[in-house]
């Protein structure tokens, strides 16, 4: 791009932008001559990716700002009232609204309110407190909205922001609507306000339009937890367990829900201090992400100070779940996203009556252990797996509950679970079934470990070993799929019949579109070319038990972080020929397909 055509981009920017911090980070950079930085925030726009928009927040057009959030609310609410054939009937359309702790989230949630109800909605507003993700689809749902938006950038850094939207059902979007949305934002990039961006001043003028309801959809999102979710109120005592929110708004939620289920949940929670005060600069972490290696070392240590065994933790905005537990020898294990999804499935179904099997199912992303599906088989219900991502997961109980079946639990490895609560994942309701199961464990003088063992006993071992590369851009990503594992296969195939020792069973691309072992190679699952995403099943060569032993490898780009995502289970009868397996197709594939020397990534497994 030509240096004309970014102080043209430049200009245009200040001629809309009415924040002074970010007005002056562009005008210090045309001030510096600064062409490539100018380029980098200014030339490409921000796009619709994983259920919204995600970013670092800085001037530009690609970036998390008062522009990008107003011009983002304008082109949602005119989508909206396109897609209702009856918007100009009686009926008014509507949407909540709620955000998070997080630098600028309140202002953002006030720009956004502010857009919807110059458009002529009303405004559920959970602001101007702080409110937790799982919130807003609870409230969608409540009122029947006709979407929903949530100010979070989850568990990404301090320095990003995110603009998460639900659609009227109560799930994140899928496509059309991720693309319908992105082109009605170009079309509405005029800000609507005339003079100074001041949301006081249209909060005062719709003011029928704006109704605050954090109180009321709190409360009930607490009873319906109880209802729906706790066998037996205030029953749980016995055990103590720290709590950690990571920095993040979960902190409150927590306690009013262990409310329900003890008699003095005062003395059963111990919090993490320095990490339960909701704080924006995340000061003891450097990511906050309970996933992350480390991310729960001062959970543990405070665990330790009280003799405490179990640890459980949200991420900052409280839609995610992860537990660690102290073994007989002392040592802490963090229990994986897959080995939570088999103890939330074992428990769910084994609460529920046999004759109800018939008509349940269970899901879960493809990326996620396939033990669910070796449970649904030996055990009677059904199982299904859909794209990663909660949308997916969440709209694909919607389709299942519109067939007439039940739907009491989906998850994915990423330490994301869903109840009945939500069709999203759901970190309190999470928090609460697993202190049920533990207490539930304690009083059979069991613990998890046993009850994870007793669960690979029944329906084999599965291991994984995932991780991840970061990248040094994006666009590494397509380059390795397309320069690399598509060109893999020997000529004329599809797909390549061996990597080294292993056969390749089945492919599936969803990219390109093709799946090895269906009617025409047209894939089951959604098809994004304009996201990189392959699956292949493996049998090793020397396999100790043919009929037992084999690898699920899944490989996908990241649709929010410059990230190359790597899913790797194997199945054997042994745990430890499992644990082989999976970490033998870990570094095959490193070393055939991602050679991260060559291509700058960064191994994180």
């Amino acid at each position: 791009m030509s240096s004309q055509d970014v102080y043209a981009l430049a200009q245009q920017w200040l001629s809309i932008d009415k924040n002074p911090t970010t007005r002056s980070q562009i005008e210090t950079l045309v001030a510096a001559h600064d062409d490539i930085t100018l380029s980098q925030l200014l030339s490409t726009r921000i796009l619709f990716g994983t259920a919204g928009l995600r970013a670092k927040m800085e001037a530009g057009f690609s970036r998390m700002n008062d522009v990008t959030v107003l011009q983002a609310s304008q082109g949602l609410a005119s989508y909206i009232l396109s897609q209702k054939l009856d918007h100009k009937s009686d009926h008014q359309p509507s949407i909540v609204i709620g955000h998070d702790h997080r630098f600028n989230s309140s202002r953002f949630a006030n720009l956004t309110a502010a857009a919807f109800l110059h458009y002529g909605f009303k405004v559920y507003f959970l602001g101007p407190d702080i409110v937790a993700t799982p919130l807003v689809p609870f409230a969608i749902d409540h009122f029947k909205t006709d979407g929903g938006i949530m100010i979070t950038a989850s568990h990404n850094p301090k320095d990003d922001n995110g603009y998460k939207v639900y659609w009227g059902n109560g799930c994140q979007i899928i496509p059309p609507h991720d693309s319908g949305i992105q082109n009605s934002i170009l079309m509405n990039l005029k800000p609507f306000f005339e003079d100074e961006w001041d949301t006081n001043i249209i909060f005062e003028q719709f003011s029928d339009n704006l109704i605050h309801v954090k109180d009321e959809i709190v409360q009930l999102y607490i009873d319906t937890i109880d209802s729906k979710l706790i066998k037996q109120s205030k029953s749980l005592s016995g055990f103590q367990f720290v709590y950690t929110a990571m920095h993040g708004v979960g902190t409150q939620f927590a306690q009013q829900a262990v409310s329900k289920l003890c008699k003095d949940p005062d003395s059963m929670i111990v919090l993490v201090d320095e990490q339960c005060t909701p704080d924006p600069n995340f000061p003891t972490v450097s990511f906050p992400n309970p996933e992350e290696a480390h991310a729960l070392d001062l959970a543990i240590q405070t665990a330790d100070k009280h003799d405490i065994k179990l640890v459980v933790a949200n991420d900052p905005d409280a839609d995610r779940f992860s537990a660690a537990v102290k073994n007989d020898d002392g040592q802490w294990v963090q229990l994986t996203g897959n080995e939570l999804g088999f103890l939330f499935a074992n428990y769910i179904i084994n609460s529920l009556p046999k004759e109800s099997l018939d008509s349940t199912y269970l899901l879960n992303s493809t990326v996620s252990s396939q033990m669910i599906k070796s449970m649904a088989n030996k055990m009677g219900f059904h199982y299904e797996d859909t794209l990663t991502g909660f949308k997916w997961i969440g709209n694909g109980a919607i389709d299942k509950e519109s067939q007439g079946f039940h739907v009491p639990f989906a998850y994915e490895e990423a330490i994301g679970f869903m109840f009945s609560v939500v069709h999203d994942k759901d970190g309190i309701s999470a928090l609460i079934v697993f202190l049920q199961m533990y207490s539930e464990w304690i009083n059979k003088g069991k613990n998890v470990f046993e009850i994870l063992n007793e669960g690979f006993l029944k329906f084999g071992y599965f291991k994984e070993c995932n991780g991840y590369y970061v990248l040094p851009n994006p666009s590494i990503t397509s380059k390795i799929f397309n320069e690399t594992i598509r060109t893999y296969s020997s000529e004329g195939e599809a797909y390549p019949s061996k990597i080294e020792n292993f056969d390749v069973v089945s492919w599936r691309d969803l990219t390109t579109g093709y799946e090895s072992h269906t009617t025409g190679n047209k894939p089951t699952l959604p098809v994004d070319p304009t996201s990189q995403m392959i699956t292949a099943l493996l049998k090793p060569s020397d396999a100790v038990d043919a009929s037992t032993e084999s690898i699920r490898f899944t490989a996908r780009g990241s649709g929010t972080e410059p990230k190359l995502k790597v899913y790797i289970e194997a199945t054997a009868t042994t745990e430890e020929r499992a644990i082989q397996l999976a970490r033998q197709v870990w570094d095959l594939v490193k070393q055939e397909w991602f050679q991260p020397e060559i291509n700058g990534l960064t191994e994180r497994v």
